[in-house]
């Protein structure tokens, strides 16, 4: 394998192995279709147990050979039906609730159910919290809605066990649940399930680009319906060079099954600039609804482009 090799002017030389791996830039557009939530098949929507595989595809030999150079999923950034959408982490004041209780807790514990008429005697710590827990529900519904933020994560053919069916049991309560128990069984056993699926996307309101399990690898291009401002666009390192592919395509497929199952997107790299392809790619299924445009960094071993 090639090397690099730098002489350090600390009076001390050092090798290190080129990475020959390529940078696959891609840009989605807004009407790519969703996975839904488990159980659920909404319109329009794609089932949850599917994944999406990208494929290279090589003519050189006569014959067309396709390979895989990387798989993911595309959701909702959040899922409010998920039984592990839930507040967890460091500076949260119900550990393990699921958030769509938040509202009503903070009004339960403040006493103020509208926040714009507060009782007498209400403290400003109250109100404040009463009205910041009203944005943030307003927040969640928007973005888990239609026209909320869709996010390329990593893929995972794990499920979560079935939710309980009382808040006495000894797995993951149901979201109405919300005492103090509650909330600690719950979080245990989805951080359980997190720690055992690492692949697993479970976003979260509070960061959106440091979901609470699994890895975001970009944003499909669309308008964050809170700020509201534009965003879009993800990328994976992958370690094939990808330097003399004659065409890309995008397939989703169930999860377990082997080989590609239904085309999304394809295209052939039309522009080779500098060491970068660039790829327009369209959707036989979904004329002119669905399109992405690839950039693809290849061979970073041998890097032409300066920046």
């Amino acid at each position: 394998m090639p090397r690099v090799c730098e002489l350090l002017l600390v009076a001390a030389a050092g090798c290190v192995d080129s990475f020959r791996g390529s940078n696959v830039q891609i840009d989605l557009s807004p009407r790519t279709p969703v996975q839904a939530s488990p159980g659920a098949t909404p319109p329009g929507e794609l089932p949850s147990n599917v994944h999406f595989r990208l494929y290279a595809i090589d003519e050189s030999e006569g014959v067309d050979q396709l390979f895989e150079i990387q798989r993911f999923e595309i959701h909702k950034i959040i899922d409010i039906d998920s039984p592990c959408f839930i507040d967890a982490g460091e500076h949260v004041p119900y550990p393990g609730l699921h958030v769509s209780q938040y509202g009503n807790l903070v009004a339960r514990d403040t006493g103020i159910s509208d926040p714009t008429m507060p009782p007498a005697g209400a403290s400003e710590a109250d109100q404040i919290a009463a009205a910041t827990a009203q944005q943030r529900m307003m927040n969640v519904a928007a973005l888990g809605g239609d026209a909320g933020i869709k996010v390329v994560a990593s893929a995972s053919e794990a499920d979560y066990p079935i939710v309980d069916a009382t808040c006495d049991g000894a797995g993951i309560p149901p979201s109405s649940c919300t005492e103090p128990e509650h909330n600690a069984r719950r979080l245990a056993q989805c951080q359980a399930f997190w720690d055992a699926n690492p692949d697993y996307f479970e976003g979260t309101d509070r960061v959106l680009t440091a979901p609470l399990n699994g890895t975001t690898h970009g944003m499909v291009v669309g308008v964050n319906p809170v700020s509201p401002t534009p965003l879009g666009g993800a990328q994976f390192f992958v370690d094939e060079s990808l330097a003399e592919i004659d065409e890309y395509a995008i397939f989703y497929q169930t999860d377990g099954v082997a080989q590609p199952g239904t085309l999304l997107l394809s295209g052939r790299p039309v522009v080779k600039t500098r060491g970068v392809q660039h790829v327009d790619m369209f959707s036989p299924p979904f004329p002119n609804i669905v399109s992405a445009e690839m950039a693809i960094f290849v061979d970073l071993g041998e890097d032409d482009v300066h920046f």
